[in-house]
């Protein structure tokens, strides 16, 4: 085409003010299009997850790919989670909490609260194991009174075992005569934390933020039976199949197993 215009194609270029090598140029296929095609699916599947959790899924999966090299992908897709605003708490003096090192020597325990379509309440038993970070059980009722809580911790016992102390809040029905009593008769010693200092229980509170983030604030419940099931697959998710970056990328059920063999090295006759 050059030649047809009685012009050679070092002039063209001369004049285009480019080289030979850019004209030849021919490029390369993306290397990194299946990873940010599993970046997009992960992200879409969990739609709460930041870059550093897709990473630890990716790494979960086999995948031994560079934290560095998701996250520019991950912003290159403009998947950033828009950060809701959180209520913003009044600190109080921090006391440090300190990790059980076996499973159910302590629980913490609390209740979070939604709604269904018809507006009826959702009120959610929560229980996490401390040393193990599992979530030991996810209650949603629409209404919980002493009586009926010590129902479902005898039933979540009889699944998982006693805990030795169970760290709550001050609220009515722990502090009330039916907890009082299930916790004399099961040996159990309950641990109440100071009135309007959460952070003495922050392990709870940093799970129930986990729980309305990715869960409660993603659904619309529209009954009692739905949420049942929408949370009980959250918290199996949670338990099995969430890397955690404290727990160098395990689940909390895989560290509990670690925890398991660490004591039996520990105590091999046991």
């Amino acid at each position: 085409m050059l030649q047809d215009k009685g012009m050679s194609e070092r002039r063209a270029l001369r004049v285009a003010q480019i080289s030979a090598s850019a004209l030849r140029y021919t490029p390369r296929p993306d290397a990194n299009a299946e990873l940010r095609r599993q970046i997009v699916e992960l992200a879409q599947r969990h739609r709460r997850y930041g870059a550093e959790m897709i990473h630890l899924k990716l790494r979960q999966a086999g995948q031994r790919v560079n934290h560095k090299r998701v996250e520019r992908l991950y912003a290159l897709e403009k998947l950033q989670v828009r950060r809701r605003r959180r209520k913003k708490i009044q600190h109080g003096d921090r006391q440090p909490l300190i990790r059980p090192s076996t499973a159910n020597e302590v629980w913490s325990m609390d209740f979070v609260f939604d709604r269904v379509a018809s507006g009826r309440t959702i009120k959610s038993l929560t229980i996490v194991d401390d040393a193990t970070h599992e979530a030991v059980a996810v209650l949603p009722e629409h209404s919980i009174g002493g009586n009926h809580l010590v129902r479902l911790l005898d039933e979540v016992c009889a699944r998982r075992g006693k805990p030795k102390i169970i760290r709550t809040d001050n609220g009515k029905e722990f502090t009330g005569k039916a907890m009082l009593t299930w916790a004399h008769r099961n040996g159990v010693l309950l641990r109440l934390i100071e009135p309007g200092k959460p952070n003495q229980n922050a392990y709870i509170e940093s799970f129930n933020g986990r729980l309305r983030d990715e869960c409660l604030n993603e659904h619309w419940f529209t009954s009692l039976s739905h949420a049942c099931a929408v949370i009980r697959a959250w918290t199996q998710e949670y338990n099995e199949e969430r890397p955690k970056k404290k727990l160098g990328g395990l689940t909390p059920a895989a560290y509990a197993k670690t925890l398991i063999v660490k004591a039996a090295t520990i105590n091999p006759g046991l």
